[in-house]
């Protein structure tokens, strides 16, 4: 980690506050009092041109790939990336920012609900030093404040705050979208971008397509929402398979999840050859298996 962390703080009456204060936190619910941050301090820090990217905790195989594509198009796009470090999608979002951002700017900023001294889950250590040394690591939680569960949802007013728009992958819940601009669109124009993929998780990107969201399939989907924002190249989105060119049970794969039933109809291949074939894929890593008994094709990158 970098070193010892800097603490900038603010008094309830907002004339009073120190003058490094994100002023957008203070159109927030609960502004914290005090912040910690940890990181390249120098740099500006500026919401109008932050995105957020939020999610399922538990992403399957292509969901992490879409968000560290978008995060990387995103940070070369030069949007700062934010989010609190996760298991699945938070860490692939910022592992794509920083591997797309260049060392003038904040790479990406991570909102945590620990206090800046614990790494929550502790295998992600060498991320928060990979952010630290280029990004920032924000929380309102002083030094040794452990991992608690009511601080994860608390630290999405921040995000919402910190960002002008929110790009939705594999959404489970709404809890980002109550919390400001960074929900569907609103009086401070924020905008809220629906990835939709995979099946499981498109009623409810549905829901916030009928709710202002907008759906994106690349990064420029995002960008071209942003004042001033520069062209950068579209993730690459997976083409139809040729019957020429690609494995025939790739083909039945699809891009979605599936079980070995359905691909057994599709395929009408007997269960010994399925299974050995599907194996050779997932060693392959052209194929993951999720729980359920379901298996779900990777996007080549």
């Amino acid at each position: 980690m970098a070193a010892e962390p800097e603490r900038r703080r603010t008094a309830s009456d907002p004339g009073a506050r120190d003058a490094d204060y994100p002023p957008a936190l203070l159109n927030i619910e609960d502004p914290p009092l005090l912040l910690y941050l940890m990181g390249r301090l120098e740099l500006p820090l500026d919401p109008a041109r932050s995105i957020a990217i939020v999610g399922s905790r538990n992403p399957t195989p292509q969901g992490a790939l879409n968000a560290r594509q978008f995060a990387q198009s995103l940070s070369q796009g030069r949007p700062d990336h934010r989010f609190g470090p996760g298991a699945g999608r938070g860490r692939r979002a910022h592992e794509g920012a920083l591997a797309g951002a260049d060392v003038s700017r904040l790479a990406t900023i991570a909102v945590v609900g620990t206090g800046l001294d614990r790494v929550y889950p502790k295998r992600h250590h060498q991320l928060a030093h990979d952010i630290a040394q280029r990004g920032l690591i924000v929380s309102e939680y002083p030094l040794g404040t452990p991992p608690l569960a009511a601080n994860f949802p608390r630290r999405n007013r921040l995000i919402a705050g910190l960002s002008c728009s929110t790009l939705v992958v594999e959404r489970r819940c709404n809890r980002l979208a109550h919390h400001g601009p960074a929900g569907r669109r609103t009086g401070q124009g924020g905008v809220c971008h629906s990835r939709l993929h995979p099946c499981h998780a498109i009623a409810r990107c549905h829901a916030l397509i009928r709710q202002g969201a907008k759906l994106v399939e690349s990064a420029q989907d995002v960008l071209e929402d942003l004042p001033g924002a520069p062209l950068v190249a579209a993730v690459p989105t997976p083409e139809p398979p040729s019957p020429d060119d690609e494995d025939s049970l790739l083909q039945a794969l699809g891009f979605d999840p599936v079980s070995l039933d359905a691909l057994q109809a599709r395929t009408g291949w007997p269960t010994p050859q399925l299974q050995a074939r599907l194996m050779t894929l997932e060693l392959d890593g052209q194929v993951a298996r999720l729980p359920g008994g379901l298996f779900q094709r990777i996007a080549a990158t």
